[in-house]
């Protein structure tokens, strides 16, 4: 277990990377005997001085729930990350030229909640109940972290990834907002597009068989920090592609069908 001193040093170590957009090396490798535990607790320490600079909470992102990514990473179990107010971009946004590292997008669902979910035993049907809408998003990744050692060659790893609040670094949402009960959430389809030409194509079965299934996921895990998804948060459920690299001047563009469509300009 890390001690509060050094998962201290880790969160100055990745907001100082967002502030002066220099990547911080891997955790895995200065404490290679990290806990997901310890992760989060930095994870937690990060988000904390984000608040102290004025941020606010709006909600939570869910990641790693396709079987590819679990495979690349050797393990089972999905990460989370948290939204904060800072992170939310409308659709057809431009993107400030200096304000991410390494960005890259996935397409997904958002869930925006009318009540509150807490664990432990929510199901698919408390989250289904506890939704206000479900609408189009792209996540917006980045890597405080190194993705890369460039001694070792090691890539990061679960660790890594949580501490750097699970990649998260922007939202858009756009397209039409649905009940979550007026659409087969599993057949809900996007095309994403750079540039005006097709990068990725996926369905929502890709996320856990059922995009609520994540939710509800995040709702249990909480539960075991005290914590709940609050009435009014939007949760990202998880993208059903993936990750397509989005560089200065491009233009990136889901089509999520009857759902329309949302996109943004990188500057």
């Amino acid at each position: 277990m890390l001690s509060k001193a050094e998962i201290a040093d880790a969160a100055v170590k990745l907001h100082a990377a967002e502030q002066t957009r220099v990547q911080t090396g891997l955790l895995s490798i200065a404490h290679p005997e990290m806990t997901m535990d310890d992760a989060y607790a930095v994870q937690a320490a990060y988000v904390a001085l984000r608040h102290a600079q004025g941020r606010k909470t709006i909600g939570w992102k869910i990641g790693l729930t396709s079987k590819a990514m679990q495979y690349a990473l050797n393990i089972a179990t999905p990460d989370s990350g948290v939204l904060l107010d800072d992170m939310a971009f409308e659709d057809g946004a431009t993107i400030p030229a200096d304000r991410f590292i390494q960005p890259r997008i996935e397409a997904e669902l958002a869930f925006v909640l009318k009540s509150p979910l807490k664990g432990p035993s929510v199901s698919v049907l408390d989250v289904m109940n506890a939704t206000d809408y479900v609408v189009p998003a792209l996540e917006i990744l980045d890597t405080r972290i190194l993705r890369v050692d460039p001694a070792s060659g090691k890539a990061r790893t679960i660790v890594d990834t949580i501490s750097d609040n699970a990649a998260n670094a922007g939202i858009v949402t756009g397209g039409r907002a649905v009940r979550p009960d007026a659409v087969d959430l599993r057949w809900v389809g996007a095309i994403v597009m750079r540039n005006a030409e097709v990068e990725e194509t996926g369905l929502g079965a890709g996320v856990l068989n059922q995009p609520a299934r994540g939710i509800a996921w995040l709702a249990n895990r909480l539960a075991t920090y005290g914590q709940q998804i609050e009435a009014g948060q939007i949760v990202l459920s998880g993208s059903f592609i993936r990750p397509v690299e989005a560089r200065h001047g491009d233009t990136i563009l889901a089509d999520f069908g009857p759902l329309g469509t949302v996109g943004c300009y990188f500057a």
